[in-house]
């Protein structure tokens, strides 16, 4: 999607998987100079070529291999998509986060294409940033420069899978980033924002909803700037573009603690999907998908309540 006009090249089928095959590499963290900062989850093809690259940073408590379909998805679109674990004890603000993944970022340039499969190279060039729940709140941060650490690498496009800035409107986790004034993120790339119809619900009377009112999606996608869009799938929740199967209690917390739809799949589907739509719109000029799920949103593997574009004029 760039800032002037949508390209015209062949429609893919961006919600089932992919043409190339994909390999899982797991990267562990010991502070050698050649290592990354924090352990790695990675999906990429395995066919020769060289591709885009996707950050993504997990939501809070949650683990990098809880999102490993999710990542699969995308990888199979011809796509090295990198998913840090940014902390194991639970950081107890955002700005952490935001740290972990600049460093994470930082060392791409220099480490990530000795660990790839031979003949695959990642295309530097073409980076993209995308984060959920808390995370997302991260990858904002991170290109609003919140973090104190420098980035030495530029993205050209941010997602934000159901991005959180807190627990209500006035307490935001440290940095806040939300602003409550229209278009005020100071963010020149194409932005992403997808959101979740039962976010805002409880699973019951005595918890929070996951993705509360007042500093959930709406908010985020109200702050960006054009280009920008935002899709919400109407009868998902916040946790359902999760693995099918979450180990553990941190996985079993992923379950009970935010209102779900009936099967993650196709939130998941979708949320794959519109996200290789987005990146062939921002970083391979090719906005066929994205525009065709604009255009009729019901070819999408969800029910969609809000389909919104805003692009320069």
């Amino acid at each position: 999607m760039s800032s002037s006009s949508f390209s015209s090249s062949p429609a893919t089928a961006i919600f089932e998987l992919g043409k190339y095959p994909t390999v899982r590499i797991t990267v562990d963290s010991t502070g050698a100079s050649d290592l990354p900062p924090k352990p790695l989850l990675i999906y990429s093809p395995k066919d020769e070529g060289e591709f885009p690259v996707l950050l993504l940073l997990h939501g809070y408590l949650l683990n990098n291999t809880f999102y490993s379909q999710l990542l699969e998805h995308v990888a199979s679109h011809g796509f090295i998509v990198v998913a840090p674990q940014l902390y194991v004890v639970a950081c107890t603000n955002s700005k952490g986060d935001m740290e972990s993944a600049a460093r994470v970022a930082n060392w791409l340039p220099k480490g990530l294409a000795a660990v790839l499969p031979t003949k695959v190279s990642p295309d530097m060039s073409r980076l993209a940033l995308s984060g959920h729940s808390r995370g997302g709140k991260a990858a904002f941060g991170v290109v609003l420069k919140k973090a104190s650490i420098t980035l030495s690498v530029t993205f050209k496009a941010l997602i934000g899978i159901d991005p959180v800035d807190g627990l209500c409107r006035g307490c935001q986790s440290p940095p806040p980033i939300l602003t409550y004034q229209p278009n005020s993120f100071n963010i020149n790339m194409p932005i992403l924002v997808i959101g979740s119809g039962l976010g805002e619900d409880r699973k019951a009377l005595i918890m929070c909803p996951c993705a509360p009112k007042g500093v959930n999606h709406k908010e985020f996608y109200d702050e960006s700037k054009p280009p920008a869009c935002h899709f919400v799938p109407k009868d998902y929740g916040h946790m359902d573009m999760l693995d099918d199967d979450t180990a553990g209690l941190k996985g079993l917390m992923s379950c009970v603690t935010c209102k779900n739809g009936e099967s993650r799949e196709p939130m998941r589907r979708f949320c794959g999907g519109i996200s290789v739509a987005f990146l062939r719109a921002t970083l391979e000029g090719d906005s066929t998908a994205l525009v065709a799920v604009r255009n009729d949103p019901g070819i999408a593997p969800v029910v969609l309540e809000t389909v919104e574009f805003r692009m320069d004029a």
